[in-house]
């Protein structure tokens, strides 16, 4: 039986102030052992502080992305190890922004997830197809060639020890978000990829959905056979919107 795991991805919003006050709600309102995991996805120069108040905690965290050299000449980004220092259990690779923003290619992201598992860190690869993907009917062949852009440099049995969120990228930040029905068919559509490999770890691997997740929408979402969490961002600001996702289990 998978547990959903509710993760948030803040994105670049925090203030010392606000991730404290964030965390303390949070810490109150998760208990061990509960129907749920939770994590949280700081911006990097507020990792220290996340360590500090949840080390202690049922709640984990984990860097927004990772660069695949282990050290050098990179000016602004952050290895692995560095990662790891701070406690960190996980790691996004590939996120639409970093894809569309930053020009994250798909053989990018299979090297930043590569690189992240070498080290010990779980990589949660983001998949997800924009608007007009969708309208053009798209969907599936974008979320395949982004997974196995991934299948092809680590091997199906990577993902015994991963995690994947499917966000369409229309659905992030715009207050849209893909019905239950619309979701679970993708969702479906990864599971059944990871089967025709290896049935186990099909069976095994949480697929978390991600795009304008709220209390509302949350019980319904998670209530889909191949849902097994969100990837929250801006309902994961605010202590009692977050825990209103978590509660929804």
């Amino acid at each position: 039986m998978r547990k959903i795991l509710v993760a948030g991805n803040w994105k670049m919003n925090a203030s010392q102030q606000m991730v404290g006050e964030l965390l303390d709600g949070l810490v109150a309102g998760v208990q061990a052992g509960g129907n749920a995991d939770m994590a949280v996805f700081p911006p990097f120069p507020y990792l220290g502080q996340v360590q500090s108040k949840l080390q202690e905690t049922a709640i984990a965290w984990g860097g927004q992305t990772v660069n695949p050299a282990e050290k050098g000449a990179h000016t602004g980004e952050v290895a692995a190890s560095m990662l790891l220092d701070f406690g960190c259990e996980y790691v996004l690779v590939g996120h639409s922004e970093r894809r569309t923003i930053y020009g994250e290619s798909d053989a990018d992201v299979a090297d930043r997830f590569a690189a992240a598992q070498k080290a010990g860190l779980h990589p949660v690869l983001c998949v997800g197809e924009t608007l007009e993907e969708r309208e053009g009917g798209e969907t599936e062949a974008v979320v395949a060639r982004q997974v196995d852009a991934v299948l092809e440099k680590c091997s199906v049995r990577a993902f015994a020890d991963a995690t994947v969120a499917y966000e369409p990228v229309w659905a992030i930040g715009t207050g849209k978000t893909a019905s239950p029905e619309q979701a679970q068919a993708v969702h479906a559509f990864i599971r059944d990829k990871f089967a025709a490999l290896d049935a186990i770890i099909a069976g095994q691997l949480r697929i978390l959905y991600g795009g304008s997740v709220n209390g509302s929408n949350a019980a319904d979402l998670f209530a889909r056979e191949d849902i097994d969490g969100g990837l929250v961002g801006g309902a994961s600001l605010k202590a009692e919107d977050f825990l209103a996702i978590y509660r929804a289990v």
